[in-house]
C-alpha cells in the first residue's frame, strides 16, 4: 500500500507563524476517492478587531464619545509619557478609577458570543480559529471565556516596572510610592500604551492579518492607526465585515456591514459562522 500523504497542519496564531503553514495533501485520482465521502469543511482563520463600542454596552465609559472620559480629562494630562513624568499621582489616580469601574461591569452578549465561537473550535464543533485583537484595556473578553486575545494597547489589570521591566498582574490601587513586587523599587506605571507610544504585539497581529480568511471589526471608529489600516491590509485576501452602531464612514471600506448594537449583531454573526 503506498504511503499516505502528509496531514495538513492546523493554523496557529502562536509566535512561530512562519513554521505553521498548511502542507497540502497528496491529490487523489477520481478512482481513489471514496464515492460517498462527505466534503470536508474548509479551515477558517478569523481575526476580530474590537474597540470601545463592544465594552460600552457593558457600561464602561469610552474616551471618544461626546460625554466620555475626554470631556473630563485632557489627553495630555493623563495619557502621555510626559503627563506621567509631570504628575504621576494624577495619572495613577485616573487608572485606579478605571480599574475600580472595571470591577463593576460584566461581559455582555457580544463578548460571550465571541468566546462561544472560540469554544466551538476547541470542542471540534467548528473548523476554524479566531484571534481577537482588542484596542480595549479591559479584561471583558477574558472574563467571557476567550483565550486567544491580543491587547494591542496594553492591559488595565497589569502594571509595568520601569526599573526591571516586570509586568505583573495588578488589581489594587497603584501610587507613585508603590513598590514593584519583583525588584521592590517604586517604579510602577500602568501597563497601557499611551499616545506617542508604539502599540504592542504588532508582529503577531500583522502575521495573523496576512493569513486570515475573514476580518471583522466590532465597535471601533476606525480612525486610530495602525488599527485603522487593518481592513486595507486584508482586503485582497479576506472577507471583511464591520459591526457598529453606525455604518462605516467609508462605505466601500468593508464588503459587508451590520448596523446595530454589538450585543445583538455579534451573536447573530457567530450563529452564521457556526451554521457554515
Amino acid at each position: 500500500m503506498p504511503p499516505r500523504g502528509p496531514t495538513p497542519r492546523r493554523f496557529s496564531y502562536g509566535p512561530d507563524l512562519e513554521h505553521n503553514r498548511a502542507i497540502p495533501p497528496r491529490r487523489r485520482s477520481p478512482m481513489e476517492r471514496p464515492l460517498e465521502r462527505p466534503l470536508e469543511r474548509p479551515w477558517e482563520r478569523i481575526v476580530v478587531l474590537t474597540g470601545a463600542g463592544i465594552s460600552r454596552e457593558s457600561g464602561l465609559e469610552t474616551f471618544r464619545d461626546g460625554d466620555g472620559l475626554w470631556s473630563r480629562y485632557a489627553i495630555e494630562d493623563v495619557c502621555t509619557p510626559h503627563a506621567f513624568h509631570r504628575d504621576p499621582l494624577l495619572v495613577d489616580r485616573f487608572y485606579n478609577d478605571r480599574r475600580a469601574e472595571l470591577w463593576r461591569v460584566r461581559p455582555n452578549d457580544a463578548h460571550l458570543a465571541l468566546a462561544r465561537l472560540e469554544h466551538a473550535a476547541r470542542a471540534g464543533e467548528w473548523d476554524g480559529e479566531i484571534l481577537i485583537v482588542t484596542q480595549n484595556i479591559d479584561d471583558l473578553h477574558e472574563r467571557a471565556g476567550s483565550r486567544n486575545v491580543v491587547h494591542m494597547h496594553g492591559e488595565l489589570l497589569r502594571v509595568r516596572c520601569t526599573a526591571c521591566g516586570a509586568t505583573p498582574d495588578w488589581q489594587e490601587n497603584c501610587l507613585p510610592q508603590t513598590p514593584c513586587p519583583i525588584c521592590h523599587r517604586p517604579a510602577l506605571r500602568p501597563d497601557v500604551v499611551w499616545f506617542g507610544e508604539i502599540p504592542l504585539h504588532m508582529e503577531r497581529i500583522q502575521a495573523a492579518l496576512d493569513r486570515c480568511d475573514r476580518f471583522v471589526s466590532i465597535g471601533t471608529s476606525g480612525t486610530v492607526y495602525p488599527a485603522a489600516g487593518f481592513v486595507a491590509q486584508v482586503r485582497d485576501h479576506a472577507d471583511t465585515l464591520d459591526i457598529n452602531l453606525e455604518a462605516p464612514a467609508v462605505p466601500t471600506a468593508f464588503e459587508r456591514s451590520m448596523v446595530g448594537a454589538a450585543t445583538r449583531m455579534v451573536p447573530r454573526w457567530v450563529d452564521e459562522v457556526l451554521a457554515g
